[in-house]
C-alpha cells in the first residue's frame, strides 16, 4: 500500500473514516473526527443510536444536542447500521465493549463479531485501529487472524494497529482530544499511519514498541486506579472504627506536593473499565504462570463495597430507630456510576438495590440523569423502574436515603433535612448533620 498517499490524504481530509461501535467511546470520538474536518462514519447494530444521530439527539448526557446536529447538518457525520458501507471507508476504528464472562475471563465476542462483520469488505490500502480494552496480545492473536482469513495480509495488503481509548465521560477538563493517545501498530508502517490519523484530532501521539505494549498500558492504567481505590476503601473501614474521618485524612495528604495522589472511597466500582478491566490481566497472567495478587485482593475489596453499605444501612435502623430493613422503605440518591453522567454500567447503585430488594425492603431511586433504568445484563429485574420525582414531601416518606453518586446539581442539604436517616458514601454532605442522622461508610 502507498504509505505517503495514506498520510497526504488525512493531511487534506480526503481520507474516510468510519468508527464501530457508536457508546460512551465511539461517539465522541467519531464527533471529534467530523469537528476535525474529516467526513466520518458511524457504525452500530442498535438503530436506535443511529436514529438518534441522523435526528440530531444525543444519548449521552455529557455531550449536547447542538453538537449532534451540528456535525450531521455540515455533512461530516452520518451513522448507519450498513456494515457493506465500512468498504468506502479508508480508516476503521473499532471501539465495541469488552465484558467480562461469569467466570471472569475475557468476552471477546464483540471484537471477534465485528472481525467477522468487516472482514468482507476489508479491502486493499485500509487501516484497521482496535481501541476496546483488552488483554496484551489480543490484536495479534485474536483480531488479525480473522481479518486476513480472506487472503489480505497486515503490513502488506492493510495496516494493523491498537490504540486504547482513555475517555472519561463527564470530564469538563478532558475531552477526546485533549487526551494523549497510545499508538502501538503492527509493524512501521500502521504505527506512521495510526500517529498520523490520530495527530490531527488529538493534543498528543504517543507511540510504543508494539500493540502488546499499548494493550498493556490501558490495564495498567486501570489496575493502578482499582488498587488504590480498594486501598482507602480499606483505610476508610479502618479509619472508621477509630473514630477518624477518612474524607479528612484524605484532604490532609493530598497537600503533599510529591510521593501522594488522592482516591476516594465509594460505595463500590461502577464503569466498564474499572470493574473489569483488572482481570483481563488476571486472566492473561494464568496463561502465562503468573500470578496477580494485588489485583485480585483489589477485587475482593471493591467487590464486598456494595454489601456493606447495606450492612451500615441495617445497622443504622436498628440502632437509631429501632426497625428492621424488611420494613423500611429506601430512596437510593443516585444510579449512575459516577457523578454528572447517565451511565450506569456496573453501577454499585444496581447490585444495592437487588441486594436490599431481596431483604425485603421497600426501594425507589433518583437520578436527574436516568429517569428510567434499562435494561442490564445482571439486573435485568430492575428494568422499568422511575425515578422518583423531587419534592421535600417525597423525601420525607422514605426511612432512609443512600447517597450513592454525588452529582453537582442534586440539593443534598434539602435531602438531609427531608430525611431521618442519610446513608453518604461519597461524601457529598461534607460535614453536614443538621436535623438528620448523617454516616459514612464506605
Amino acid at each position: 500500500m502507498n504509505e505517503a498517499n495514506f498520510i497526504q490524504r488525512i493531511k487534506d481530509r480526503t481520507l474516510r473514516v468510519g468508527v464501530i461501535g457508536l457508546g460512551y467511546v465511539g461517539l465522541p470520538l467519531v464527533m471529534t473526527f467530523a469537528e476535525n474536518g474529516f467526513t466520518a462514519s458511524g457504525f452500530d447494530i442498535d438503530g436506535g443510536k443511529i436514529t438518534a444521530i441522523e435526528s440530531g439527539m444525543s444519548y449521552l448526557s455529557h455531550i449536547p444536542d447542538s453538537e449532534i446536529r451540528k456535525a450531521v447538518a455540515g455533512g461530516k457525520l452520518t451513522a448507519t447500521t450498513d456494515f457493506a458501507e465500512t468498504a468506502n471507508m479508508d480508516a476503521l476504528i473499532i471501539c465495541v465493549p469488552t465484558p467480562l464472562a461469569q467466570n471472569r475471563e475475557p468476552d471477546l465476542h464483540f471484537i471477534t463479531d465485528t472481525a467477522e462483520t468487516i472482514r468482507p469488505y476489508l479491502k486493499n490500502g485500509q487501516l484497521v485501529v482496535l481501541e476496546s480494552t483488552t488483554y496484551p496480545g489480543t490484536t495479534a492473536e485474536v483480531l488479525k487472524p480473522i481479518l486476513e482469513a480472506d487472503g489480505l495480509k497486515s503490513g502488506e495488503d492493510f495496516l494493523l494497529a491498537y490504540s486504547p481509548e482513555r475517555e472519561d465521560p463527564g470530564n469538563a477538563n478532558f475531552g477526546t482530544s485533549s487526551i494523549p493517545k497510545i499508538i502501538g501498530g503492527d509493524g512501521d508502517a500502521a504505527l506512521k499511519a495510526a500517529e498520523a490519523l490520530y495527530g490531527e484530532i488529538v493534543v498528543q501521539t504517543v507511540p510504543v514498541s508494539s500493540m502488546e505494549v499499548a494493550e498493556a498500558v490501558k490495564l495498567t492504567e486501570n489496575i493502578f486506579r482499582a488498587v488504590n481505590i480498594a486501598l482507602v476503601n480499606e483505610l476508610k473501614v479502618v479509619f472508621e472504627k477509630m473514630d477518624i474521618d477518612v474524607w479528612e485524612v484524605i484532604e490532609g495528604a493530598k497537600t503533599k506536593p510529591f510521593g501522594y495522589m488522592p482516591f476516594y472511597p465509594g460505595p463500590g466500582l461502577g464503569g466498564h473499565c474499572i470493574p473489569i478491566d483488572p482481570f483481563y490481566l488476571t486472566w492473561k497472567a494464568k496463561q502465562v504462570g503468573a500470578e496477580t495478587k494485588f489485583i485480585e485482593l483489589a477485587g475482593e475489596i471493591n467487590t464486598a463495597m456494595p454489601g456493606r453499605v447495606v450492612d451500615v444501612l441495617q445497622e443504622a435502623l436498628k440502632s437509631e430507630f429501632g426497625t428492621v430493613l424488611s420494613a423500611s422503605h429506601i430512596l437510593v440518591a443516585g444510579l449512575a456510576y459516577k457523578k454528572n453522567v447517565n451511565d450506569i454500567r456496573e453501577s454499585p447503585a444496581l447490585a444495592i438495590i437487588d441486594m436490599l430488594l431481596e431483604k425485603g425492603a421497600e426501594v425507589d431511586y433518583y437520578d436527574p440523569f436516568v429517569p428510567v433504568i434499562p435494561n442490564t445484563r445482571d439486573h435485568a429485574a430492575l428494568a422499568g423502574r422511575k425515578s422518583i420525582e423531587w419534592s421535600v414531601e417525597t423525601l420525607g416518606a422514605f426511612d432512609a436515603a443512600l447517597i450513592i453518586t454525588d452529582h453537582d446539581d442534586v440539593d443534598y442539604t434539602e435531602l438531609a433535612a427531608a430525611s431521618r436517616l442519610v446513608i453518604d458514601t461519597r461524601n457529598a454532605m461534607k460535614g453536614q448533620r443538621q436535623d438528620s442522622v448523617i454516616i459514612r461508610p464506605a
